[in-house]
């Protein structure tokens, strides 16, 4: 069985003008707030192989999202919790069959293959549908950085066993949240996904709310033989 996960680095706001300097101003004001230099920012996408079925993985707007059907495995608020009650202020994540990441032409050099087998590949997708609804640019469980879409690609990389030691942007870049999604892995008992190295630096925000976690019995269970997420298939 072929089974394969491949990694990309998508700068933030490509293709967004206004997202673009927004970010820009971000980066540049946290930047001089820690001394350093500033740094191009990145988010996270999958796709991901198995046998002749693919997918792509990515937390995205939920009001920027395809008329049909995309593979949508979980939603949470964006900012504020409160706020999620509308689709404006929500994200959602998809796992989508087939599917698309709109913003994929503009990566950063060529994909990361991520060394994976069938068994790790499945998991991956599996926990697709048991993502934590967490506020997005917020840190409500104190995991040390904000939870968004590189939270996401490293929660699920992590706790599916998959190897994250070597992954970073490239260029010396940034990956705002990346370390929040590992250490709700650590948390949740994965055995073999704790401390990997990250240029993600810990953001001091934290949010009011309150949010499901995956428990440590269920966050890496192994999904059947052939089995694939009911709503992934979408």
């Amino acid at each position: 069985m072929v089974a394969s996960v491949w990694l990309y680095w998508i700068p933030v706001g490509a293709g967004q003008h206004a997202v673009r300097r927004s970010t820009q101003v971000f980066e540049t004001v946290d930047a001089r707030r820690h001394h350093r230099p500033r740094r191009t920012l990145y988010h996270a996408a999958l796709e991901v192989q198995l046998d002749a079925d693919r997918w792509t993985v990515e937390m995205a707007p939920a009001w920027g999202g395809p008329p049909r059907k995309h593979g949508v495995t979980a939603t949470g608020p964006v900012g504020f919790r409160r706020l999620g009650a509308s689709r404006l202020f929500r994200y959602e994540v998809r796992v989508w069959r087939d599917g698309s990441v709109p913003d994929l032409g503009f990566a950063v050099g060529d994909p990361v293959h991520v060394a994976t087998d069938p068994g790790r590949t499945r998991r991956l997708l599996a926990a697709g549908s048991r993502v934590p609804g967490l506020t997005w640019g917020r840190d409500e469980l104190g995991l040390g950085d904000m939870w968004n879409s590189n939270s996401l690609v490293a929660w699920l990389l992590a706790s599916s066993g998959h190897e994250v030691e070597s992954l970073q942007p490239p260029g010396g870049g940034r990956a705002p949240g990346w370390a929040s999604g590992l250490e709700l892995a650590r948390r949740t008992g994965q055995v073999g996904c704790s401390t990997p190295a990250s240029s993600s630096r810990p953001s001091t925000s934290r949010g009011p709310g309150r949010a499901h976690i995956p428990s440590a019995s269920t966050a890496c269970t192994t999904a059947p033989a052939g089995s694939v997420p009911t709503s992934a298939s979408a």
